[in-house]
């Protein structure tokens, strides 16, 4: 049918050659009938399409609403003031304003309310170390743990001659917190990091001064790579001289320090406005000498030892933390008293070691290192600080002894045996007390020899009395040792 098609379309044209007419092919008459279906089909689905967008209307955004289960009637009643768990606060956080409708709120009657929603679990407080190891990480960042009153005691035994004793378990302890023995939970003889802070007395005489910093070099080799030590000094003032960081920044630091002199051992020097005795119209009073007025000296130990122990404070739990002092331990002239810092040394967990030196080194000072003399502060108050908080204390006087002691001292403070266990009485602000024995005769043990669960409370100055009132109401005392 094509060949005749084709045949019929030559023919024609060869046959109206005058009238120039030419005649459409059959099949392209077909194509032309299709194409212009389609079009007006395109067409037509075009036109439908728009006129149904137009009709069709976008959906409105879901209305807000408040899916969470209603809370239990049954409420239990508030806890007692003194159960705060292991957290410093003392006040509880609001509740939260209902924002439930009229229509969603749970009858009166209803005593079983759904189940709370995923991931509103209670906290669950986990001992230390029961943790199995093979849970995955992401079941760990959805638990909670909480250690509640757990409380850690380093030990140090000796023997006779003062060596550190090795080798002890945990069943050659025993350890009473106000007189009541308490269950050992934790109990390991590993080495700890330290994060010391290192306290230089330049209040002492300048030939002493000197000798010290001489023994600066063996610090350097005490501390090890695992370690931060900051360097604080103290004189009249207290100085921070580096932050914490590792021991070659502690040695930067000391050397700016090395060439700095001590106090002036001579005659005191004079001054003040009364110096150059009385006078009259500029000129001195016959018969009158001058009055000597020495400069007073302040040796601030104890505002010292509490700017070290507030930086100790911010530092990792994981490191033993400690203060090392180098003085000859004489105290006068701080805000802050011995009562003072010592409950935020051990609020913190913070012992304190001191190597003595110039008087404290003296064979008959140790006898009267005890002494206060009102008006003259402590001749050595350094012994009081090391036996409270658990440390040592060693006085040396040659150069030799000096730098022998730093590495026994830090060698001490790494390698205490550690006890751990779980207090039965509610957290609070008092001080507690805490015994360590060991069941082996002939050894000396050295711990601290008491916490204060919760930092101590500041004192709060006296209310006004009411108008009419004596004034005469009972008033809280304060805390032992204060």
């Amino acid at each position: 049918m094509k060949a005749a098609e084709k045949l019929q379309y030559v023919y024609t044209v060869l046959s109206s050659g005058k009238s120039w007419r030419q005649q459409t092919p059959m099949f392209l008459r077909t194509l032309s009938c299709r194409m212009r279906g389609a079009f007006l089909t395109a067409v037509v689905a075009l036109a439908a399409a728009s006129a149904l967008g137009q009709q069709q209307k976008l959906p409105d955004a879901p209305t807000p609403q408040n899916n969470a289960p209603a809370p239990d009637v049954n409420v239990p009643p508030p806890s007692a003031a003194g159960d705060q768990g292991g957290s410093s606060s003392t006040g509880n956080p609001e509740q939260p304003a209902n924002t439930r409708d009229a229509g969603q709120q749970p009858a009166s009657g209803q005593t079983n309310p759904q189940p709370p929603p995923p991931g509103s679990q209670q906290i669950k407080t986990v001992a230390p170390g029961s943790v199995p190891r093979g849970e995955s990480g992401r079941d760990e960042l959805m638990t909670l743990t909480k250690t509640v009153s757990f409380v850690t005691v380093p030990v140090t035994v000796k023997d006779d001659g003062g060596k550190m004793v090795d080798g002890l378990l945990a069943k050659d302890f025993s350890i009473y917190e106000d007189g009541v023995k308490q269950n050992l939970t934790f109990f390991t003889s590993d080495p700890f990091p330290l994060s010391a802070a290192l306290i230089v007395d330049q209040g002492l005489p300048d030939p002493v001064l000197r000798k010290v910093n001489q023994t600066f070099a063996a610090l350097g080799g005490a501390f090890g790579p695992f370690d931060e030590v900051a360097v604080f000094t103290y004189g009249n003032t207290v100085n921070k001289r580096q932050d914490f960081g590792n021991s070659t920044r502690m040695e930067l630091a000391l050397r700016r320090i090395r060439d700095e002199r001590g106090s002036n051992a001579g005659a005191p020097v004079v001054g003040g406005p009364f110096g150059s005795g009385p006078v009259t119209n500029s000129k001195p009073v016959p018969g009158t000498g001058p009055v000597i007025t020495p400069t007073p000296e302040y040796h601030v130990l104890n505002d010292a030892i509490l700017m070290a122990a507030q930086e100790l404070a911010h530092r990792s739990p994981a490191s033993r933390k400690i203060i090392f002092i180098i003085s000859d331990g004489q105290e006068y002239g701080s805000r802050a008293s011995y009562a003072q810092v010592l409950k935020v040394l051990l609020t913190d967990g913070i012992a304190v070691y001191a190597i003595g030196v110039d008087t404290a080194a003296m064979p008959l000072a140790g006898k009267i290192s005890k002494a206060h003399i009102p008006g003259f502060g402590y001749s050595d108050i350094l012994p009081r600080y090391t036996n409270a908080t658990g440390g040592d204390v060693l006085n040396e006087f040659s150069k030799e002894s000096i730098e022998s002691a730093y590495q026994r001292i830090t060698m001490e403070a790494r390698n205490q045996y550690t006890l751990g266990y779980n207090t039965a009485q509610a957290p609070s602000s008092s001080y507690r007390d805490i015994e360590v024995r060991v069941k082996r005769p002939g050894l000396e043990v050295f711990a601290k020899h008491g916490y204060y669960p919760l930092p101590p409370q500041r004192e709060q100055p006296p209310a006004e009395p009411p108008p009419g009132s004596t004034g005469s109401g009972d008033t809280t005392p304060p805390p032992p040792g204060s």
